[in-house]
């Protein structure tokens, strides 16, 4: 078992593509490997840098398997052009070189083919040469007459199999030993003899290969330089990601800018520095707030101690905080009604009107959801009019992912309520599974009618999620719509909802549109459906049995997402007890008879009522009375929406379900019997089927 090494050595490769690239080079090399039949072990690929894509892959075998195999080719005497075909894709000259074979169709050739194992030299030549010609990156470059595109120049192939070079040439560039340390501390060549020397040799060069390690170096000094100053790191996992990636050797530096910018939200302050200079922000832990000090990652050992690094960062990020400071001032000479004016001038889709528009739809919306989630409906409204508003402010016009706060900020220096205020920051969460939900009643709601809003509008113009594609997130609001519901413990009538918003949107639009819009009931249908498949995602998320989930879904008129979620809880705690089991083996027990005497009967049962005269044992006339006691107290717990209460009443079913199957005969000689027996059992159907349709659970 050998060890082999690959490093493609470029121009800087962008931060944010280095450790999809080489996972990619992975799977691309690994799939040749496969391919080919070589065998191999760990596969590393955490060595990667802003020159460098290197991985190492452990316990290579030596060569591929010899092959021995048997191709059927066509009956003896077919036409030449079919014999010539199968030559051709046997690798056989000659018919001669063919068996003849026979069965019981007669006789054919048969092609006996002897392919040699390869060497894991050439194999991993070809592998690797394949990979770099059909790399697809998002963006790239060609450079010279050759076709190779790469995402910048590549300079150099390190290629080894326990220590020997892998021959190999791509456009030019041959494959060989050697790789170059730090740009600007130690740009010699460096001879590799093998992995462990790999990296031995590239850390006395001032190049940390693995990335962890950078990162590790990068928050081990940012934390100690800031608790020598008595602050503390703003930690920001993506940004440390970022800045390891733009270095090999890294060296962290302080700077500072004036204490008048701390007048500027410190959010503004923290993007900017990171947006523009990829510095870290640092905070005073005794009273939490952001200090006027930053971290910058430097990528080399300065003479001079990083002084002029720093002092060049520092004039940088003096230049980018007085315009994120301009903008604020500017911001707020501008009230937010005038700034939510605006938005009529801005089209939020063609079939749907401006983002004007859409603010009415879910401001009228987010009045009607108010007091089903305990929401002042003035404030709902007052908040949904100017949640969006910020979207033409300066500010957002420059850092996009401040949205919404920057909304709340501009809503408390302007004397707005805090429950408005926070609303419009809120109202977009939560944004992806991790992201926390609204929990204020008046941000609930405006976050609720801004997503049934857009899932409404989009299902109104048919433009709906297919496949892996979801250009405007529908299924991330859906799910936010799930969450919120069920985290704040919301009673939701979807239906209901769905059909208010799909009147807003027809109200604006309908009268003068040239297309032709979904059938309101299609589309309300639809989007319910989308909404339980949404459901079932999270519930399986949460380990929810996927059975259980479908037998309440299959009910008519489920659309309150919570009272679906309880009925499920409460039917899973029934099924785990005796009674429950053993009351689902008799109602499909019940259900199956009826299904096959219903098909046999060409007629359905369900609107037939036993007769209680006709009832003779005394099994069935208990279970006659049983399921009538049963469906009474189910229709009160279920009323109350106390599905606890609705599972203990169809756990008295349980026995005499049991006895009457133990002692009754269901297909009587007597048809007039068999009938009033079907009915009983359609009367158990009809009264469980009010819980959940039992059919689908699997027993």
């Amino acid at each position: 078992m050998s060890e082999f090494l690959l490093e493609l050595f470029s121009e800087e490769i962008p931060a944010g593509l280095q450790g999809w690239a080489v996972k990619e080079l992975e799977k691309l090399i690994c799939k040749s490997l496969k391919e080919a039949g070589l065998k191999h072990g760990e596969v590393l690929t955490d060595y990667y840098g802003p020159r460098r894509l290197a991985l190492v892959i452990r316990d290579v075998a030596d060569k591929s398997p010899d092959i021995s195999e048997e191709r059927k080719g066509p009956r003896v005497g077919a036409p030449e052009k079919a014999l010539a075909g199968f030559l051709r894709s046997a690798g056989l000259e000659s018919i001669d070189q063919c068996e003849i074979q026979s069965n019981k169709k007669g006789e054919f050739y048969v092609a006996k083919i002897e392919k040699p194992g390869r060497a894991a030299a050439d194999i991993l030549g070809e592998a690797v040469r394949e990979a770099v010609l059909h790399f697809t990156w998002p963006k790239s470059m060609r450079w010279g007459a050759g076709r190779l595109r790469w995402v910048r120049p590549l300079h150099s192939i390190l290629c080894l199999l326990d220590g020997k070079v892998v021959p190999l040439e791509v456009e030019g560039i041959k494959s060989g030993k050697q790789t170059f340390g730090h740009r600007f501390m130690a740009p010699d060549a460096l001879t590799i003899k093998d992995f462990a020397d790999y990296e031995k040799k590239l850390a006395t060069a001032f190049v940390l290969t693995h990335a962890k390690a950078r990162q590790k170096a990068i928050l081990e000094q940012a934390q100690k330089l800031a608790a020598k100053e008595g602050l503390e790191l703003v930690e920001d996992e993506a940004l440390l990601a970022e800045a390891a990636g733009l270095v090999e050797w890294p060296v962290v530096l302080m700077g500072k800018f004036d204490k008048s910018f701390l007048e500027v939200p410190p959010e503004v302050l923290t993007t900017s520095m990171k947006k523009h200079q990829k510095c870290f922000s640092l905070k005073d832990p005794k009273t939490g707030k952001l200090a006027n000090r930053f971290l910058a990652v430097a990528n080399l050992v300065a003479e001079d101690k990083g002084k002029a690094i720093i002092n060049g960062n520092e004039r940088v990020i003096r230049a980018r905080l007085s315009d994120a400071a301009f903008f604020w001032e500017q911001d707020l000479k501008v009230p937010l009604e005038e700034m939510a004016g605006k938005l009529d001038n801005i089209i939020f889709h063609a079939k749907l009107g401006s983002q004007g528009e859409r603010v009415e739809r879910v401001a009228a919306l987010a009045k009607e959801l108010a007091p089903i989630v305990g929401a002042a409906p003035e404030e709902a409204e007052r908040a949904a009019k100017l949640c969006k508003a910020d979207l033409v402010s300066e500010m957002v016009g420059e850092f996009a992912n401040l949205q919404g706060l920057m909304g709340r900020y501009y809503a408390q220096k302007q004397g707005e309520s805090e429950t408005v205020a926070a609303a419009c920051e809120e109202h977009y969460r939560p944004q992806g599974p991790s992201d926390a939900i609204p929990t204020e009643p008046v941000s609930i709601a405006v976050a609720l009618a801004d997503k049934l809003d857009i899932l409404t509008s989009f299902w109104h113009i048919e433009e709906k999620p297919t496949g892996s594609k979801d250009p405007f997130a529908l299924r991330r609001a859906a799910l936010g719509v799930v969450r919120a519901v069920l985290e704040n413990g919301v009673g939701l009538p979807l239906s209901k909802l769905i059909e208010t918003a799909q009147v807003n949107i027809i109200e604006q639009h309908d009268s003068f549109i040239t297309w032709t819009p979904a059938d309101p009931d299609q589309a309300k249908e639809d989007l319910l459906a989308f909404f339980a498949d949404r459901l079932k995602v999270y519930l399986k998320d949460k380990g929810a049995r996927h059975d259980l989930i479908d037998a309440v879904f299959s009910l008519d008129g489920q659309d309150d997402l919570l009272m679906i979620v309880r009925r499920v809880e409460a039917l899973g705690v029934f099924l785990e007890t005796d009674d429950g089991a053993n009351l689902l083996a008799g109602i499909r027990r019940a259900v199956n008879i009826l299904r096959i005497e219903e098909k046999k009967d060409k007629r359905s049962f369900v609107d037939v009522q036993p007769e209680e005269k006709r009832l003779q044992q005394k099994e069935e006339k208990q279970l006659f009375a049983a399921i009538a006691k049963m469906d009474k107290a189910t229709g009160k717990a279920l009323a109350k929406e106390d599905f606890a209460a609705a599972m203990k009443a169809l756990a008295a079913l349980r026995r005499p379900v049991d006895d009457f199957f133990d002692k009754v005969t269901v297909n009587d000689k007597d048809e007039k019997l068999r009938t009033n027996r079907l009915a009983l059992l359609a009367q158990i159907r009809s009264a469980t089927t009010k819980i959940a349709d039992f059919s689908k659970i699997e027993g």
